[in-house]
């Protein structure tokens, strides 16, 4: 039993081409036998002398269904991967293969070869091709199940099509160990599909117990949102680990196989319906927009989001080449792929040039402006602050400025729940951009002129810098996970959800607004962290639980940094015709005091002068107090 693993072995390792053409050599080989089987057959011998036609036919049948088993992609599949639908390409093949041969002995008339031989051996040449196919088959299957082992016994939840070809795909891969299917619906419960039983998710403890299943694995990928979610909250106290299929877009690109297996979505970690419908295109009206920030994780789902709604030209700003050119890319990609009518261009700048965004806005004349660009890393910003002034504070002024004496019609300001009485100066910079743009709106209130607005939310999940990539790394390497505070809570929302608040909370202003989305309750980041691991399929190590498998980790919080967040300055939000989306009312300076704030802001930073810019943002931004340069805490902090 050894030399035939070997033999296996050595085959899997060889490339794909070679693979290909041992598979041709075997075929030539079968059709050779078939063409002697039915010669005897049909003569009834075994041993007789050949003429030169007769030799000929060899000849045609080990050639003839090359081409026509390449056109069927023959070649291309591997047997592990073998089932009906590729002995259906088989049967097709050898039928068009039989009839061109039946054909050719017909008009030939070769003499010593009978017509009948076009029949008779396309019938046995399909026979020895389907059958060493499945022979092919079950000795991969029988190689793979003996590292069995190794692999983890998995169950399928959903028995439809997804979660059949999911099954098929990963137990002839080797990659995991099918032992059943879940599944909702009370008919399927009970039957058996691709030879394996369905069962009710209720009979999951019991098989935990019986075949030690350790995954699951969601086949739902056109399932409700909510549907997915209440499933997931189902298998989390079970310590399983959790894992999808990928969603049918990628499934139908190519960018993903059935085989795939994906961690759970961001959508799917948050135990809360989601705040936002996806945006009508038509409310938008827009031709062309301007995005800056385009290569961040809010600034390039606005631009997703933007080209969906059909405008005709998108264009984006980023100083970070690499981020610039990868959205730029993905644009372009969807624009050709659902063939669009939009234009793409990318512009590498930055904000903080005012002449050169002057430059690209009198260019592009943009209907409407979303400035997402910003730096947001708390620690980072509190290390280095002049860096947060000069591009959130100056950079927005320079933007919104440009905006208005170029007459974009909307001006956008994404910024964050940190601008909120801040502690550190990312969110006094963010509150100071804001300041900006509600001065510059006031100035041009009633004017015909630009139309400001801002829209102010919480964290947001799997952007840069999130949480939830940080934690899933942490898992996967085994821990620990760092969390700064067991009491931190921070508001949560997913990208997408958003961005589409923000493009409707844009189309609602009328000039001034600060708009403020509902995030829905705060959540402890210590419990996301549990949460993650136990939908890991691992357990939390405490010390009633020394054996557990990842640790979580308190290393305090770091400079600058709350252990809850706000939304709101003011009290009394005013609501709006979106329920996610309210209105607060928020203190800023006039225009004209305020610009003379900024240029000193502006003057300080130029001077490298920390201390005069600490104490400007201590004296405008509510809330924040500033005892030194930043430098001095981030460098105790780091001691």
């Amino acid at each position: 039993m050894k030399r035939p693993m070997r033999l296996i072995d050595r085959l899997l390792a060889m490339s794909q081409l070679q693979k290909q053409f041992v598979v041709l050599a075997v075929d030539m080989a079968l059709a050779l036998i078939a063409t002697w089987l039915a010669y005897s057959l049909r003569l009834e011998r075994y041993h007789y002398p050949y003429n030169g036609e007769q030799l000929a036919v060899y000849g045609i049948t080990a050639v003839l269904f090359v081409p026509i088993f390449i056109r069927f992609g023959l070649y291309r599949a591997i047997f592990r991967y073998s089932g009906i639908a590729s002995l259906r390409a088989v049967a097709q093949a050898v039928c068009l293969y039989g009839l061109i041969l039946f054909s050719l002995l017909v008009a030939l008339r070769l003499p010593g070869v009978p017509r009948s031989l076009g029949i008779m051996q396309p019938l046995l040449f399909w026979g020895f091709v389907s059958f060493s196919r499945i022979v092919a088959s079950q000795l991969l299957l029988k190689h793979l199940n003996l590292v069995e082992t190794a692999r983890r016994p998995t169950m399928i939840y959903g028995a439809g099509n997804a979660g059949a070809q999911a099954a098929s795909s990963l137990t002839m891969s080797g990659q995991s160990l099918i032992v059943g299917f879940l599944d909702d619906d009370a008919a399927k419960q009970g039957k058996r599909l691709n030879g394996l039983k369905v069962h009710a998710p209720s009979d999951i403890p019991r098989l935990i117990e019986r075949h030690g299943v350790t995954d699951i694995l969601l086949a739902l990928p056109g399932a409700p949102l909510a549907r997915r979610r209440a499933i997931v909250a189902s298998l989390e106290p079970f310590n399983i680990r959790v894992r999808s299929i990928p969603e049918f877009s990628k499934l139908a690109i190519g960018q993903a196989t059935f085989s795939d297996m994906e961690d759970l979505r961001i959508d799917e970690l948050l135990e809360r319906q989601p705040l936002a419908e996806p945006i009508d295109a038509r409310t938008m009206g827009l031709r062309t927009v301007l995005v800056t920030g385009a290569g961040g994780s809010i600034g390039s789902e606005l631009c997703r989001q933007l080209l969906a709604t059909g405008i005709d030209h998108l264009v984006m700003v980023d100083h970070n080449e690499f981020g610039l050119y990868r959205i730029h890319a993905e644009i372009s990609e969807l624009i050709t792929r659902n063939e669009l009518a939009s234009a793409v261009t990318a512009h590498l700048a930055s904000v903080r040039d005012r002449s050169r965004m002057d430059d690209i806005v009198r260019l592009h004349r943009p209907d409407a402006l979303y400035h997402a660009a910003a730096y947001k890393h708390v620690p980072l910003i509190e290390n280095d602050p002049l860096e947060g002034v000069t591009n959130n504070i100056i950079g927005t002024m320079n933007t919104a400025d440009v905006a208005r004496a170029n007459g974009v019609g909307r001006f956008v300001l994404i910024s964050t729940d940190k601008a909120v009485r801040p502690t550190n100066v990312m969110g006094a910079t963010k509150r100071m951009a804001e300041m900006t743009v509600q001065a510059l709106a006031d100035e041009t209130t009633g004017t015909g002129g630009t139309v400001f607005s801002m829209v102010r939310f919480g964290n947001v999940l799997d952007s840069s810098g999130s949480v939830v990539p940080l934690f899933r790394r942490q898992i996967r390497e085994g821990g620990p996970i760092t969390v700064t505070d067991p009491d931190v809570t921070r508001y949560f929302m997913t990208i997408p959800e958003a961005v589409s608040l923000v493009l409707q909370a844009g189309q609602m202003a009328t000039g001034g607004e600060v708009f403020v989305l509902d995030m829905g309750e705060p959540v402890k980041i210590i419990n996301l962290a549990r949460r993650m691991i136990r939908l890991s399929g691992r357990t939390e190590r405490t010390d009633d639980n020394p054996g557990g498998d990842i640790e979580i980790s308190t290393i305090g919080l770091r400079p600058g940094e709350k252990l809850y967040e706000e939304l709101l300055i003011g009290e009394n939000p005013l609501p709006t015709a979106n329920p996610s989306i309210l209105k607060a009312h928020e203190k800023f300076l006039a225009w004209e005091t305020l610009k003379s704030v900024l240029d000193r802001l502006a003057a300080a930073a130029e001077c490298n002068d920390e201390a005069a810019c600490a104490a400007i943002l201590s004296e405008h931004v509510s809330g924040y107090v500033r005892t030194g340069p930043c430098t001095d805490a981030a460098s105790k902090a780091a001691q």
